[in-house]
């Protein structure tokens, strides 16, 4: 099958893009599997395995899918989509918050995603784990981390920051931010057992999860996925977050503890050791791999390659949420 992914960004990534991340890991995938895979991706991309068409927003979206091609997974809502005349799925990475009808082959990346648009349709992120290293479950587990991007305000990292200053006897690492953050509103963190390595990864990264007790997510909205979530359940981490979007679906009581109070999560980070750094790394392995993920997605290609619609009606959100940041309490 010749396979067309398109997404409006660059490829490959270094440091933090988790959707980047999971599209080049699904192409990949798919390839090992005899598929012929293109990347319709932004200028300045590339890859050792696909073909890679630099994405031209001046150019009709039409205009830019080869003629041999059996179907195009979108990544992005694109424009004039009536014009497409291969088949198609999109695959909804983020949020909105708007009562817009979706497109009838929207796929989303969890089921609480999907279910917040009243659908079904949903393929889990999967990694390719063969590109990280191996966990080291006998490093000494040292401090607590937070993942992400941390001047994003829904990711609350001043939450995490906040459990560990109650928590004398802690330290927090925080990749994906910076001590001084002046874009997302003011903050200033000058506590000396909290420690910011702003966009890090490769062995840096790898180091920094293997010395961790556990990763502190405590959101603000609804996490459509959370690659954070799987990232530190790999290298052993149990997660201590908020109940809210993917994060109920994703941590069993087994694999971390999930509260919207400060408070519970603080009791809680108490007793990280009694978490299974071996469970933690078994689920994100099995449940959350690359080729689960592709043939999860090559599932959806030939339901609509025989011409059916992923969802009976269009997608839409069921709710607008009127509050900007959901609740996080002491």
């Amino acid at each position: 099958m010749n396979l067309l992914l398109a997404i409006n960004a660059k490829i490959p990534v270094d440091y933090y893009g988790g959707t980047e991340r999971v599209i080049w890991h699904l192409g990949k995938e798919l390839t090992k599997m005899g598929h012929t895979v293109s990347y319709l991706a932004q200028e300045g991309s590339y890859c050792d395995f696909a073909k890679v068409i630099p994405y031209q927003k001046s150019k009709k979206i039409a205009e830019q899918i080869p003629l041999d091609t059996h179907l195009v997974h979108f990544n992005f809502t694109p424009e004039s989509v009536e014009e497409i005349k291969v088949p198609y799925i999109i695959t909804m990475h983020g949020n909105t918050n708007n009562l817009m009808p979706l497109n009838l082959n929207t796929v989303f990346v969890s089921r609480n995603h999907a279910s917040r648009f009243g659908s079904v349709s949903y393929v889990y992120n999967g990694l390719d784990w063969n590109d990280y290293a191996l966990p080291d479950f006998n490093m000494k587990r040292t401090s607590f981390h937070f993942l992400g991007k941390a001047a994003w305000r829904i990711k609350n990292v001043q939450g995490a920051i906040d459990i560990i200053r109650a928590s004398p006897q802690e330290t927090l690492n925080v990749l994906g931010g910076t001590r001084f953050n002046f874009k997302m509103g003011l903050r200033f963190t000058f506590s000396k057992r909290i420690h910011f390595y702003g966009m890090v990864g490769g062995t840096n990264k790898t180091k920094l999860l293997n010395q961790s007790k556990g990763l502190l997510f405590p959101v603000r909205w609804h996490e459509p996925f959370g690659l954070a979530i799987l990232e530190s359940l790999y290298y052993g981490c149990p997660v201590f977050g908020t109940p809210y979007g993917s994060l109920p679906e994703f941590v069993p009581d087994e694999l971390g503890f999930l509260s919207n109070k400060k408070s519970e999560l603080v009791e809680a980070i108490q007793n990280a050791s009694r978490y299974s750094m071996k469970t933690c790394h078994e689920y994100a392995l099995t449940k959350f791999n690359s080729n689960k993920m592709a043939l999860d997605y090559l599932e959806k290609y030939q339901r609509v390659l025989d011409g059916e619609k992923l969802n009976e009606t269009a997608p839409q959100l069921k709710e607008i949420q009127k509050e900007k940041f959901l609740d996080w309490m002491e």
